[in-house]
C-alpha cells in the first residue's frame, strides 16, 4: 500500500527516460492536455512546499503531460490517498472542471493525517472526497474524461494476513471506472513493476509490486485499449525482486506508466 504517506512525505521516486507512445488512430487520439496549465499548477507558490519538494522526482510535468490533463476536465484519482496529484489536477482542471478524490476505509485511515491537512479551510474547492469500499462506490455515467491510479493499483490484489485490507476485486473496480468515463476517455496508471510469473496477491504482499502484464490484461478484459506507455519513470537496475521499501531500493524502483483508453466506439 501506500505506505509511503506513513514513512516519509517524499514517494518513491522516479527517474529521467524518453516518453514512448502507442500507436493509435487518429480519430481514437487521447484528448491534448494543457502544457501551461500543468506548468503552472506545479509552479503554485500555494502548493505545500513538501510537495514542492518532490515534484522533480515524481517528474509531475511529465506524467501530467502523459494524462492529458487540461482546464474544465472531470478527474478521478482512485486511492488518491494524501492528495499530491489530487491538487495538481484540481488546480490544472480549474474552476470549470472537477477532481474525485476516491479513497476506501483502509486508504483513508492510513492517510487521514495528509487528507485532514491537504482539505483544512476547503483549500481545494473543486475537490469532491468520496470514502466508500469499491462495491458500494457510485459514479456518474459517462461523466469522467480521465482517471489515474498512482502507486496504488497493485493494493487491489493484496491480502495481507492481519486483514487490514479487505478483498478487492480488481474487475469491480475497473467496470465501474469503465461506466463512468466518457468514449475517449483515459486512464492512466503508475506501478512499481515486478518480474514476470507468479501468484499475483502473494507477489503483491511481498513486494508492493505488480507484473505490467498483469495490468495491461485486466483493462483489456475490462474493455480498456492500450493508447500509450512512458519510460520516464524507468529504472533499468532494478531487478525488480526486493521490496519497494527496503532502503536498498527505496527511491529507485523501476516504474511502469500506462494510458488506457476507454473505445469511442464498442
Amino acid at each position: 500500500m501506500k505506505r509511503e504517506l506513513l514513512m516519509t512525505a517524499g514517494l518513491l521516486l522516479g527517474f529521467t527516460c524518453p516518453i514512448v507512445q502507442a500507436d493509435t488512430p487518429q480519430s481514437n487520439a487521447p484528448q491534448q492536455g494543457d502544457a501551461a496549465a500543468a506548468a503552472a499548477a506545479i509552479a503554485s507558490p500555494d502548493r505545500p512546499p513538501a510537495d514542492r519538494e518532490q515534484d522533480e522526482r515524481r517528474k509531475a510535468q511529465d506524467v501530467l503531460k502523459f494524462i492529458g490533463v487540461a482546464p474544465g476536465m472531470h478527474v478521478l484519482d482512485a486511492f488518491s490517498a494524501g492528495g499530491y496529484y489530487t491538487e495538481l489536477l484540481s488546480r490544472v482542471v480549474g474552476s470549470t472542471g472537477e477532481v474525485i478524490a476516491y479513497n476506501n476505509p483502509p486508504y483513508a485511515k492510513f492517510a487521514e493525517k495528509g487528507i485532514a491537512t491537504r482539505y483544512a479551510g476547503d483549500r481545494l474547492r473543486n475537490v469532491r472526497q468520496v470514502t466508500s469500499t469499491i462495491e458500494a462506490l457510485e459514479l456518474e455515467p459517462a461523466s469522467l474524461d480521465a482517471a489515474i491510479f498512482v502507486m496504488s493499483y497493485h493494493d487491489l490484489y493484496w491480502r495481507p494476513a492481519d486483514g487490514s485490507w479487505p478483498p478487492t476485486d480488481p474487475a469491480v473496480l475497473l467496470a465501474k471506472v469503465h461506466a463512468a468515463l466518457k468514449p475517449g476517455g483515459v486512464i492512466v496508471v503508475q506501478d512499481h513493476v515486478a518480474v514476470p510469473g507468479g501468484d499475483t496477491a502473494e507477489v503483491v504482499d511481498k513486494l508492493h509490486r505488480i507484473d505490467p502484464a498483469v495490468v495491461r490484461a485486466d483493462f483489456a478484459k475490462a474493455g480498456f485499449e492500450l493508447a500509450g506507455e512512458s519510460g520516464v519513470l524507468a529504472h533499468p537496475d532494478d531487478a525488480h525482486t526486493i521490496l519497494v521499501f527496503d532502503e536498498a531500493i527505496r527511491g529507485k524502483t523501476d516504474q511502469f506508466l500506462f494510458r488506457f483508453r476507454k473505445p469511442i466506439k464498442e
